[in-house]
């Protein structure tokens, strides 16, 4: 062993005791290996940064964007509507998340397809009132999994069929993974849904944080019937089913700028209706999404939108010398006065009489505001109110849906054929989406989980440093040596075991650039045929489920998911386990020596 593994060894082992340990946060330690790194000689201080810069870096950094994108566009919410139940129970659930995500992920990059759906579990999770990262870890999985099933599924797939075109003048076919693959996703999955998201720990990280507005997050809201609605005609006691699934209340009806009496659910809705409803600020933005209803101004609202401003959702409380107290938005000239219009009241249980607009503000009350982000703050001072802890409210613009899932899909059907490399294509996408301003320009940078980008920033430079100074190299001729007198299958076995080592450390590419090589040179050894060694490795270099910089879809989860490095081995390890056993007899099956 050089001087220089020993070092890289070493740092890799005290990075690793350091992150399962908990004690500083995953960035600061991941950067000040890095440093070390430097300091010590093993990385070149021009080659320090190349990690930010690289495409998985950039990846994870613009598909948090794009996510936030296909919420703010209502794409989410009508995947959502369509596929996904929040009454379901969470295994049931996670299933059904774990097939859709792994069938999508054999057909479109992983990393996309886990993009996709994050912000729906999310949503999701949400709606049920349990914390995300019970569910974000096994749709993770169950994309990595999915991805095993196709040539286009994930890189190192297409990387081994290169792999065998050198080494036998034939690369692998389109579903040639599929019957090894397919068998171990599926077996993965099972595992996902019914044992593994058990395994997650209850951590304080992974707990539901209890919101301090819960008590006060019920506003009074009104929403219009547009002109050409499919409303029209029908009953009010009709969107019970939908108010229902948005936990949304129906409260009663105004008509001609008139509250009419009771709850009116008999009566037939018209084009200018507005129903009163009582309902949290996203139940409130769900429930306008999914039955395309107007906010009750209308005018103002578009001509927010024709003005191009990001418009954002703000919460405040009225003190007592507030110039809206004891005046109606109306009377203070919200809307023409300061762009804004008034969404919905808070009054704690006491009931509303009048139109929201007309209705007059009491010191206390917490009103819900729609108003141009980047005057935001001013429109609070001048109502002399107090703006609430930001809780990361968004209006949603399903004028945009199509144009948002339209410039995904365009995007990731030029990657999947090789038009264009993944990450220029969803770096389009994002510009696609600022450009048709579904995505505000000032918020782009603040969907970002800078921490997580730090963190593979500092590792891949490691990484690289690790292989290129004969390390990984050491580990595979350390492996042959101990492995050259065993049965073929049990030197499968150790190659697949050995390779998911280096995909939990190195990016799966990288780890199937490395093991692809070294499982043809056992073959060649043996004298047996490449291709079971190639399957091998391209199923075990997918497989990196212990640690949250394996893979780019662990890595895009740990932070929303609220996971610590040392979660994911809770359940990745068994999961692991569960593919070799799976993988092995399927291989020997369909691809004999």
């Amino acid at each position: 062993m050089t001087q220089d593994q020993f070092i890289l060894f070493s740092l890799f082992a005290t990075v690793f005791v350091a992150l399962i340990w908990g004690r500083w946060r995953y960035d600061l330690v991941a950067f000040a290996a890095l440093m070390a790194a430097v300091l010590l000689g093993v990385v070149k201080p021009d080659r320090a940064f190349e990690g930010f810069g690289h495409p998985a870096t950039l990846v994870v950094a613009l598909v948090l964007v794009v996510s936030a994108g296909l919420v703010r566009s209502g794409a989410v919410y009508l995947i959502t509507r369509t596929l996904v139940d929040s009454a379901r129970r969470l295994g049931p659930h996670i299933a059904i998340m774990g097939g859709i995500g792994g069938l999508l992920s054999a057909f479109m990059n992983n990393v996309a397809a886990l993009a996709l759906l994050m912000p729906v579990d999310i949503q999701t999770a949400r709606k049920a009132g349990r914390a995300p990262g019970l569910s974000l870890m096994p749709l993770s999985f169950a994309t990595i999994l999915g991805g095993m099933v196709t040539l286009i599924g994930t890189p190192p797939n297409i990387i081994i069929a290169a792999f065998r075109q050198d080494a036998t003048g034939q690369s692998f076919r389109m579903f040639d993974f599929a019957p090894v693959g397919g068998v171990a996703a599926l077996a993965g999955i099972a595992f996902v849904a019914l044992v593994g998201w058990r395994l997650i720990p209850k951590s304080a990280g992974l707990e539901a944080s209890a919101d301090p507005m819960s008590d006060y997050s019920s506003y009074i809201a009104e929403l219009t019937v547009p002109e050409g609605s499919k409303l029209i005609g029908q009953r009010l006691a009709d969107l019970d089913p939908e108010a229902e699934a948005n936990d949304v209340a129906l409260l009663g009806l105004v008509r001609g700028g008139k509250r009419l009496y009771g709850l009116q659910r008999g009566t037939a809705l018209a084009a200018g209706d507005s129903l009163v409803i009582e309902a949290s600020p996203e139940a409130l933005d769900e429930f306008r999404a999914a039955l395309s209803l107007d906010f009750a101004e209308g005018a103002n609202e578009e001509r927010l939108k024709a003005e191009g401003a990001g418009l954002t959702v703000v919460e405040v409380v009225v003190p007592e010398q507030a110039r809206i107290a004891g005046r109606s938005a109306q009377l203070v000239g919200l809307a023409w006065r300061r762009r804004t219009v008034l969404l919905g009241i808070s009054r704690q249980g006491r009931p509303i009489r009048q139109q929201i607009r007309k209705t007059r503000v009491r010191p206390g009350d917490i009103l819900l505001l729609l108003t141009p982000q980047d005057v935001a703050q001013d429109v609070v001072d001048w109502l002399g109110c107090l703006a609430l802890a930001d809780r990361g409210l968004a209006v949603t613009d399903t004028r945009k849906t199509w144009v948002a899932i339209g410039l995904f899909a365009a995007a990731v059907a030029a990657a999947s054929v090789g038009l264009v490399d993944l990450t220029i294509a969803i770096g389009l996408v994002v510009i696609g989406y600022v450009a048709a301003r579904i995505i505000p320009i000032a918020e782009v940078y603040s969907h970002v989980e800078w921490p997580v980008v730090v963190l593979l920033g500092s590792m891949i430079p490691l990484g690289v440093a690790l292989e290129e100074s004969g390390g990984t190299r050491l580990i595979a001729e350390t492996l042959v040596g101990l492995t050259g007198d065993m049965p073929p299958w049990v030197i499968l076995t150790a190659l697949m075991v050995a390779t998911m080592c280096l995909s939990d450390v190195l990016n799966n590419t990288a780890t199937a650039v490395v093991a692809a090589p070294v499982g043809i040179q056992m073959a060649q050894a043996l004298g047996v045929s490449p291709d079971p060694f190639l399957m091998a490795v391209a199923v075990a270099a997918s497989c990196a489920f212990l640690t949250p910089i394996g893979h780019k879809n662990n890595t895009l989860i740990l932070g929303p998911g609220g996971y610590r490095f040392g979660d994911y081995w809770r359940m990745g390890l068994p999961l692991e386990l569960i593919v070799i056993a799976v993988s092995v007899p399927m291989i020997l099956l369909v691809w004999p020596f």
